[in-house]
């Protein structure tokens, strides 16, 4: 279904909001489609390239993950990444809050990253009690704020300061918040932060890099974390717990290896290859070993023995 264009696309998911719930435009470049399955509702912040590029049928990650669990799922929708600055996402949810609609539900999850995990902090205000998780999201753009962060200077244009503006305020009336990234991504970590208090969970995973969603994605961490979520059981211990799949990711393990090299960490680095050759193999892997002893041996520095296997870790 990747051959469908924008109309059909767009047709296929008002057609999947008439069966289970409601798709509406928000605008001209924002929508939300709402699936109404059960007591337990996941909010999900996407972009509609990032939908299209991800599974065969094109449909939102938060309508798809739910629908074995019969969770309801409410998509927000953003044709780029705005970031959901618009006053009709602002309206929308002024809606929600009206009608009383979050309280119609058991639990309720919010979810997003990078710009969505933003969208996802920012809006969790209107759903007093809920669970916030976060992908490397940013508090703001807002210059006065956030000026050290230069990676998205054309949308400095979009306005931080109105309603549902800053997103550290807005995570105040959530129950419990978590906020994944990888410290070693300095701009990431500084927004990290800010989104510091006392009901969130800062998670410094290093090694995921700058796309932190794509390695939790690989690793087969992301959707079982959102299902813990969804179920009421997540908390660090089960994060962690689920983040040691990093140890068989080859993404994760090649990211930990280049930043080895880069800090300049030849004997660390020639430790981990060789605990990556020695449990999933990889020419890769092998061959950056080769080079590392020879580089080692030429400065008279060894290795240590190996320990027995089961007892490495990476």
């Amino acid at each position: 279904m990747r051959d469908l264009d924008d109309n059909a696309w767009r047709a296929q998911l008002e057609e999947l909001g008439e069966q289970e719930g409601y798709f509406e435009p928000l605008g001209v470049s924002h929508a939300a489609l709402f699936a109404d399955r059960g007591p337990v509702l996941l909010v999900t912040f996407e972009t509609r390239a990032a939908i299209r590029a991800s599974t065969d049928d094109q449909r939102p990650f938060g309508f798809t993950l739910t629908r074995t669990a019969k969770y309801s799922s409410l998509t927000l929708i953003a044709d780029d990444d705005s970031w959901f600055r618009d006053a009709t996402v602002y309206a929308y949810f002024d809606r929600l809050v009206d009608e009383a609609f979050f309280e119609d539900f058991d639990r309720v999850v919010f979810y997003g990253a990078g710009a969505c995990g933003y969208a996802a902090a920012a809006y969790s205000v209107a759903a007093p009690g809920a669970t916030v998780v976060m992908i490397a999201p940013q508090a703001t753009l807002e210059a006065r704020r956030a000026g050290w962060d230069d990676r998205f200077r054309r949308k400095r244009r979009l306005d931080f300061t109105k309603r549902y503006g800053y997103a550290p305020d807005m995570l105040d009336a959530a129950a419990q918040g978590f906020v994944i990234y990888d410290p070693n991504e300095r701009l990431d970590a500084m927004h990290a932060a800010l989104m510091a208090r006392p009901q969130v969970a800062l998670l410094p995973c290093r090694g995921l890099g700058s796309a932190a969603e794509a390695v939790l994605t690989e690793m087969d961490v992301l959707e079982p974390m959102l299902a813990q979520a969804c179920a009421g059981a997540l908390d660090e211990a089960e994060f962690w717990r689920l983040y040691r799949a990093r140890r068989a990711t080859v993404r994760y393990l090649r990211n930990l290896s280049n930043a080895l090299g880069n800090a300049g960490r030849p004997w660390l680095e020639a430790i981990l290859c060789r605990n990556v050759v020695r449990r999933l193999g990889g020419p890769r892997f092998r061959n950056r070993l080769t080079t590392l002893e020879a580089e080692l041996n030429r400065q008279g520095i060894a290795l240590p023995a190996p320990l027995a296997p089961g007892r490495e870790s990476a």
